[in-house]
């Protein structure tokens, strides 16, 4: 396993990543993962918890699981870079994107994809509850439509409003996919937020588990870790200080 320079992870060398570490090095029920090589290298070995120190062993091992095994031998044991991760990831979720694009406007649109699709599947109540907690102020007959285009218009407007719905997204699919949620405090409303998404995502995120199972185990890996390496991208460029703002789309 070796790095690929890749300058849409290098931002990582940055950033506290023990969600992540985490999420590339255990299954679900909590147990190590099988397939997984950072934890046997030495710069993990010796810096762990210090993520800081092995940032690109952490990168390499996302690149190495979106590749195929086969041909990064032939690489010189080099994945692939992260963007071809990201879009085999937005292909399998059916995610409407442009190759032309940077890969933080291609990541907000599969968050946004995960959104509308869980948003089809809410009751009308489940609906009301969820736009009450992000500060909707008439919810009288809010449809899934309405609610979806408050959350993309958060996402057009960028900065800390846009990184909160991330984490709220982000937190509701690594609860599901890796069994937890992020490691972090948020405001109040955020973290009701945050909660009542979780409670409704389950029916979609069902479905595109089963997809995973039936596509290959390195999906279960990629995923989440895409998933994480958007809510991490979205703190390198707003701020530790993001999460703790107004938390109100409404």
């Amino acid at each position: 396993m070796a790095y690929r320079e890749d300058s849409d992870l290098g931002f990582l060398g940055q950033m506290k990543a023990d969600d992540l570490v985490y999420c590339l090095t255990h299954d679900k029920d909590g147990s190590s993962r099988v397939t997984e090589e950072l934890t046997m290298n030495e710069r993990y070995k010796s810096y762990y918890p210090d993520h800081h120190q092995y940032w690109k062993e952490i990168a390499a091992e996302i690149q190495c699981f979106g590749a195929n095994s086969f041909i990064t031998i032939f690489r010189g044991g080099k994945g692939v870079l992260y963007k071809e991760v990201l879009t085999d990831v937005c292909d399998k979720l059916k995610v409407n994107y442009s190759e032309n694009s940077t890969v933080e406007k291609i990541e907000n649109n599969m968050l946004m994809k995960i959104i509308a699709d869980s948003l089809e599947k809410m009751s009308p109540e489940e609906l009301r509850d969820l736009a009450e907690s992000v500060g909707v102020k008439n919810t009288n007959g809010i449809t899934a439509e309405a609610l979806t285009g408050i959350f993309q218009a958060a996402f057009v407007a960028g900065g800390f409003m846009s990184y909160q719905v991330t984490l709220m997204v982000v937190n509701a699919v690594l609860k599901f996919l890796i069994g937890r949620g992020l490691s972090f405090a948020g405001n109040i409303a955020l973290t009701r937020a945050m909660a009542v998404f979780t409670g409704t995502i389950g029916w979609v995120l069902t479905g595109i588990w089963t997809a995973f199972d039936i596509a290959g185990p390195a999906y279960r890996v990629t995923i989440p870790a895409v998933i994480q390496i958007a809510a991490l991208r979205k703190k390198y460029l707003v701020g530790d200080a993001a999460a703790d703002e107004p938390f109100a789309l409404g």
